[in-house]
């Protein structure tokens, strides 16, 4: 039994524990992988919550600067996606010759989607009667 002893001495454990500590952070368990997912979704929620905070302090403050940040955001791409699907086509189609503005609607598309959303969400958070 002292060969067997002398073969895991101290001297050979640490090359195996820094072995085997590499081996462990490669490769994750089932367990691991579905305990991550559950924390990555509560940091995802937590940062919704804190979001929806934010958002419903912003409505409701007093000067029209921050709660109409978004309707005034809103009103812009509304306005800038009519220039793009309806004046712009029908001024191309009445005056060929005039060079018509390219506006960036994949930007505003983004944030008309994103704002829908949200506004979508807040319908749904309505009929539900979590909110006045």
């Amino acid at each position: 039994m002292t060969w067997l002893s002398n073969i895991f001495s101290v001297a050979t454990k640490e090359p195996l524990q820094v072995v085997s500590n590499i081996i462990d952070e490669l490769y994750t368990s089932e367990e691991e992988v579905l305990e991550q997912q559950v924390i990555k979704a509560r940091l995802l929620n937590k940062q919704r919550e804190i979001q929806a905070h934010i958002n419903s302090v912003q409505a409701s403050h007093r000067s029209r600067f921050v709660a109409g940040a978004r309707p005034f955001l809103m009103w812009v791409c509304g306005l800038g996606f009519l220039f793009a699907f309806v004046i712009n086509p029908i001024l191309q189609w009445l005056l060929p010759d005039i060079g018509a503005p390219v506006l960036p609607l994949d930007v505003m598309l983004e944030l008309t989607l994103g704002m829908l959303g949200l506004a979508g969400l807040r319908t749904i958070e309505k009929i539900k009667g979590v909110t006045k």
